[in-house]
């Protein structure tokens, strides 16, 4: 018996089914037949389109366009997980899989888990972005932002501008016919600067995206927005000196600055990492891990966002987790098998890059929420400090939660006024004690403008991340200075 849920719309219905070999009913018997005396799994169907463009140097260096297709078929038996993928939709293809999955099969309690539970939310545009505006559109839009990039400074030396988008449908059949659509868009349009003076040059970037069509990239006020902090970034860094070095109070900016928070928090409260209790936070559930008033969400529900499903890649619908409240660890990101294994329920976390990869407990987007102090008066607070308002790339350790991330933009603090900005910046500490040195917690919480991506296992999936403006109190700054 069919039991179809999760969004629908013209433009999915029987997707899979009308445009392969497949066959409806016969593939429910095969996925029924397949994962008969498992305690989990699914037949993940998916196709996927992708394209873009790249202008640099004042003309197209790079345009191209990708399709593909597969499924994945997973077997869960105990803590036992048989999967097998293939890019051919056919019979033959899942019943050589189902093959490969019953070496899991011994050890089972041989009962089904249930099924997900039903919902009809659509969190986003189910039209493809791709199809909507033409390939000579695309391209003039890259030419109007290089030109526009350029005439902002006599500096700038070179402009790279880029888009990106894709199209992916999903469906999801469990052994019991039980169900599950989804269509996926995600846009993103990044612009680069290089600015130059004397014999010295710097960068600066900025990106915005979604769950949306191109004609989000095409509103000229947002385009425009991206040039200008691109520039007001790479002017910044021109004038940067040598980051000092010590342990200081740190001023952590609003929005994108969370991006520390996913890494050397939110991968600690994943529900894999605390099963096996390789997590620092791993059995600490109703206890302080944070400073009162620090409060951390992981929210896939959210209309629109980089990291938002309407259901995972499991079928399970996803939903606001509240993962610390006030200080206290609340709980953990769950997909179907780590939850089941916890005897816990799942969350909506169950990722995966492709039908080529098993689901995994991951992020949505994962941000801290607004406190009630004003930024200005977190600022005045700060005798001597620095104040981090961008972020590049950063290293962690799960297991004992230390982290070191590089700042691509921050500024010394002296008397409570910002300074010069500086650069080789680095922030050195450990997770779950950071989030006990906050001592401030500002009221001007920001997401990121889309254009995260979370690593994990091999795995790089689409994430939010956010937080308003956090002081902490005695963190350890790696510099340059002398």
């Amino acid at each position: 018996m069919t039991d179809t849920n999760g969004p629908t719309s013209d433009t999915n219905i029987n997707f899979f089914f009308d445009q392969s070999e497949l066959d409806e009913n016969r593939t429910e018997s095969l996925v029924s037949t397949a994962l008969s005396g498992m305690d989990d799994g699914e037949l993940y169907l998916e196709s996927t389109q992708s394209e873009s463009f790249t202008f640099d140097d004042g003309r197209l260096k790079g345009a191209s366009f990708d399709s593909s297709q597969g499924f994945g078929l997973r077997g869960v038996s105990g803590e036992s997980t048989g999967y097998a993928h293939s890019t051919e939709l056919s019979e033959a293809a899942i019943k050589r899989a189902a093959e490969t999955i019953r070496a899991v099969k011994t050890g089972s309690s041989g009962k089904m888990s249930l099924a997900p539970a039903r919902t009809n939310k659509q969190l986003y545009t189910d039209q493809n972005p791709l199809g909507g505006i033409a390939f000579d559109k695309k391209v003039a839009l890259l030419e109007e932002i290089d030109a526009y990039t350029r005439a902002q400074d006599p500096r700038i030396k070179q402009v790279t501008a880029s888009i990106l988008g894709s199209w992916q449908a999903v469906e999801i059949i469990r052994a019991d016919g039980h169900r599950v659509r989804d269509i996926r868009p995600l846009v993103r349009l990044n612009v680069g600067v290089v600015m130059g003076e004397g014999d010295r040059q710097e960068s600066g970037h900025d990106g915005a995206g979604g769950r949306q069509s191109f004609d989000f990239l095409f509103d000229e006020a947002h385009w425009k927005a991206q040039v200008h902090e691109a520039v007001r970034q790479a002017s910044v860094n021109l004038e940067s000196v040598d980051a000092p070095a010590g342990e200081m109070t740190v001023i952590l900016g609003p929005g994108w600055p969370g991006v520390l928070l996913h890494e050397a928090v939110g991968h600690g409260l994943e529900g894999d990492f605390n099963r096996k209790k390789t997590s620092a936070f791993a059995g600490l559930l109703g206890e302080r891990v944070a400073a009162p008033g620090i409060t951390v969400v992981d929210d896939g529900t959210m209309n629109d966002r980089r990291g938002s499903l309407s259901v995972d890649d499991e079928g399970t619908p996803t939903e606001r987790t509240v993962l610390i409240e006030d200080g206290i660890l609340k709980g953990y990101m769950q997909d179907r098998l780590n939850a089941r294994l916890m005897g816990l329920k799942p969350t909506g976390n169950g990722r995966r890059q492709s039908f080529a990869h098993a689901p995994m407990p991951r992020m949505t987007n994962t941000f801290a929420l607004a406190g009630d102090k004003d930024p200005a008066e977190i600022l005045a607070s700060v005798k001597d400090g620095l104040y981090a308002v961008n972020f590049g790339g950063g290293q962690v350790d799960i297991t004992s939660g230390k982290f070191v991330f590089s700042c691509t933009e921050a500024y010394r603090v002296k008397g409570g006024k910002i300074m010069e900005p500086v650069k080789g910046a680095t922030l050195i500490g450990n997770g779950p004690d950071v989030l006990k040195r906050v001592s401030m917690i500002g009221n001007d919480l920001k997401l990121d403008n889309g254009v995260g991506s979370c690593g994990k296992g091999g795995q790089t999936v689409p994430a939010g991340v956010g937080q308003p403006t956090l002081k902490i109190d005695g963190l350890t700054v790696g510099g340059t200075a002398g």
